[in-house]
């Protein structure tokens, strides 16, 4: 008797749903790449209870007829592969009907729909008006229910009661709020890349996202994030690149020689938003890549994008980034992942060139900008800065007293001379010997267990109220940890539309990037905390390091001085709040053994 088995056709569907249905936010993608396939200018999701109870996809799109409408739901059906060179030159963003199968396999659907350009019928009833010729199909865990003629325009796909027939997957399904976000997120980066299309969210009856359509992507950036948010990014086009890059591999173009990557000719076009030489957050919560307008994620393509920031981006930092790429179809492959999350490009190495020399380029621009400012200066200037930084200059605070090591002979006192060694660091002599300060690292420590005390926090009300405009998902979620926020001294109001308005903030947040601290104190609070961490924890650390000192702020020897003893004072003032030391102390034996005068 034969060990293999051909397996039923219901549980081979449900074998594929679970290939590319991980949760209910894997249906919402599904059904909104169908629809932007089915040219749709409208797209309208409406969720109930984290899309375990509904989820509803609308569309204005092409619709089908009731062949089409019946022949969706057969395995291995699609309007989109003809031949198989269409398998490797795809220009959709997937094969109609090829996850509706794995869908209705595992919940309880229904398709109306109907041709747009059917012409009408005859009056439905005596009395009634002339119709369109429309069709709709309900099915149960794989088994047709019903399939009847309903007037219709456009495409309605109603997934119920996900996983019902598969318990064993529905109980690892998350909270229904958590659900939510994943949807968010998806919607989110659906919209982003279909700039032209208008999406509407609503879960639980509310309201939840509404974007009009919008003429490019700059303004659908500006519509989910705010006008602020979008401008601490500079915009990237398609640079013109040196001729001396090449691909070592065949060119791209059918019949060309060498072929230079990015040039209007080519077959690779890039558009991006991109952090400003001052705008890195603690997270990468905002960062997009998009080919051929189908978010995806690419380790190499992200690389590139750090890699263009070297020597400007400070550590435990990421940019902020969007990356539009439009590539030829036939030279990257989307069939390397279920999902097609990930993709393989036929010459990687000259797209990372060209999106690194790109964006680096961008940015050696930006930052040549903002130096000019301070190197743009009078000779009288010069004279006045270079006499202003004679250690006799600086004034002279009282003294403290403070031991800045565990050498009690190596006692900090204001007159003593330091020097700035660069980025972060100052260099301290005495007695004792030598001891090097991260600056950044020790005002981090002492602001992150202020927070955590709630002592000195000093809390002001804003004579003018600061509004910021957020992400949908990280609104909700700043709304749900407002009395937490308030333990740091900030008051928080939500002010409707994705906005919250600041009404009060401590004192050492007075000059802080405000949209940057709730986002990222967001995106704290979705990623989870660490085992060893309480919540108000992890929020401390987040904002601390937003509001401390920056290494571009050279401190004088009264905030020096006032730095060392609120540092002193700490209860573990050698590390930061992620570990990292505020301070190495050297000693005059391990000096000399340095020099080998010991």
């Amino acid at each position: 008797m034969p060990k293999i088995n051909i397996l039923p056709r219901d549980l081979r569907n449900k074998i594929a749903a679970g290939e590319v249905i991980e949760r209910p936010a894997s249906v919402v993608k599904e059904l909104i790449e169908n629809s932007i396939d089915a040219e749709s200018t409208n797209i309208r999701i409406d969720i109930l209870y984290g899309g375990k109870r509904l989820i509803r996809v609308s569309d204005n799109g092409t619709g089908m007829d009731k062949e089409d409408a019946l022949l969706a739901f057969k395995g291995h059906a699609t309007s989109k592969l003809v031949t198989e060179d269409d398998l490797f030159n795809i220009k959709t963003m997937g094969f109609r009907g090829e996850a509706i199968p794995s869908i209705a396999s595992i919940s309880k659907i229904k398709l109306i729909t109907g041709l747009k350009n059917s012409s009408p019928q005859p009056p439905l009833s005596k009395g009634g008006t002339r119709g369109r010729v429309g069709v709709s199909v309900e099915i149960h865990g794989g088994e047709v229910k019903e399939a009847k003629d309903s007037p219709f325009i456009g495409t309605t796909v109603e997934v119920r009661d996900l996983f019902f027939n598969t318990p064993a997957r529905k109980k690892f399904l998350r909270s229904n709020s958590t659900e939510l976000f994943h949807i968010i997120d998806t919607v989110t980066k659906e919209a982003i890349s279909h700039w032209e299309i208008g999406f509407r969210l609503t879960s639980d009856n509310q309201e939840t996202i509404n974007l009009p359509l919008s003429s490019s992507p700059r303004e659908r950036i500006m519509q989910i994030y705010g006008e602020e948010f979008l401008n601490s990014l500079m915009e990237v086009n398609n640079p013109p690149l040196p001729p001396s890059f090449k691909s070592p591999h065949p060119p791209f173009t059918k019949g060309g020689q060498g072929g230079i990557i990015g040039s209007q000719e080519g077959v690779v076009k890039m558009k991006a938003f991109v952090s400003k030489g001052d705008n890195f957050r603690n997270s990468r919560s905002h960062q997009f890549i998009f080919i051929n307008k189908r978010p995806i994620k690419d380790q190499s393509l992200s690389h590139a994008v750090y890699n263009a920031y070297e020597g400007i981006l400070p550590r435990d930092k990421h940019p902020v980034f969007f990356l539009f790429l439009d590539i030829d179809p036939g030279k990257v492959d989307f069939n390397v992942h279920p999902t097609k999350r990930e993709v393989r490009f036929e010459d990687k190495e000259s797209i990372y060139r060209f999106v690194n020399s790109s964006i680096r380029e961008a940015v050696r621009e930006e930052r040549n900008e903002y130096v000019k400012q301070f190197t743009k200066m009078s000779v009288t200037d010069s004279l006045t800065q270079s006499v202003n930084y004679g250690i006799s200059c600086f004034p002279q605070a009282a003294h403290h007293g403070s031991v800045i090591s565990e050498n009690l002979e190596f006692a900090y006192k204001p007159h003593l001379p330091f020097i700035y060694l660069g980025d972060t660091f100052i260099a301290i002599s005495g007695k004792g010997g030598l001891t090097l300060i991260d600056h950044h690292a020790s005002h981090e420590r002492i602001l992150y267990e202020r927070f955590l005390k709630g002592i000195n926090l000093n809390s002001h009300q804003l004579l003018f109220p600061k509004q910021v405009k957020l992400s949908h998902k990280e609104y909700r979620i700043i709304l749900e940890n407002i009395l937490t926020l308030r333990d740091f001294g900030m008051e928080v109001d939500d002010f409707g539309h994705e906005t919250v308005i600041v009404r009060s903030l401590p004192d050492v947040l007075r000059d802080a990037d405000i949209m940057g601290i709730l986002s990222d104190a967001a995106s704290c609070i979705i990623k989870g905390i660490a085992p060893y961490k309480s919540l108000k924890e992890a929020l401390a650390a987040r904002i601390a390091c937003h509001s401390s000192v920056r290494g571009r702020k050279i401190l004088n020897q009264e905030e020096l001085s006032n730095l060392i003893s609120d540092l002193e004072q700490a209860d573990h003032p050698d590390q930061c709040p992620h570990g990292r030391p505020t301070r190495i102390f050297f000693s005059l034996d391990d000096l000399k053994k340095m020099f080998k005068r010991k």
